[in-house]
């Protein structure tokens, strides 16, 4: 029972459940990203450079052809599809930007928090009647 009750203890701590949150928001997140990539952002590219597709930019390695679309050219065989790797690499770097940026508005939020002025915390009567019979004595 006694690992049983240390699991428990762990995944009951706050952090944990904090960062099973963030996983399942990231998470969310990244689909979002990614369907603003491959449904926004690549169709405006590929017009943009004459009415490319990117998804489908691939080098044969079985002598396949290119004329074929990237599914059909993978079940004929190996294929190099860079065009992929382009799109999904163009996910990363919007999600690490996005990322970076929250990262860094909490920092500046952090940073800029005023400091709570501390008060001195009163004196407690014993050291008031010290500090007189001090005083007194000095005299």
């Amino acid at each position: 029972m006694g690992m049983l009750q240390d699991f428990r203890s762990f995944a009951i701590k706050g952090n944990v459940i904090d960062l099973a949150v963030g996983v399942i928001i990231g998470s969310a997140f990244a689909k979002i990203v990614d369907s603003m990539v491959q449904d926004l952002i690549m169709p405006l590219a590929g017009k943009l450079l004459g009415g490319l597709d990117f998804s489908n930019y691939y080098l044969p390695l079985n002598n396949q052809g290119t004329h074929l679309a990237l599914a059909e050219a993978k079940k004929a065989g190996a294929v190099f599809a860079y065009g992929s790797f382009i799109t999904i690499l163009l996910n990363f770097i919007i999600l690490a930007f996005i990322i970076f940026q929250m990262v860094r508005t909490l920092n500046k939020a952090k940073r800029s928090e005023p400091a709570q002025a501390s008060e001195p915390a009163p004196t407690a009567e014993e050291i008031l009647l010290l500090r007189e019979i001090r005083d007194s004595l000095k005299k």
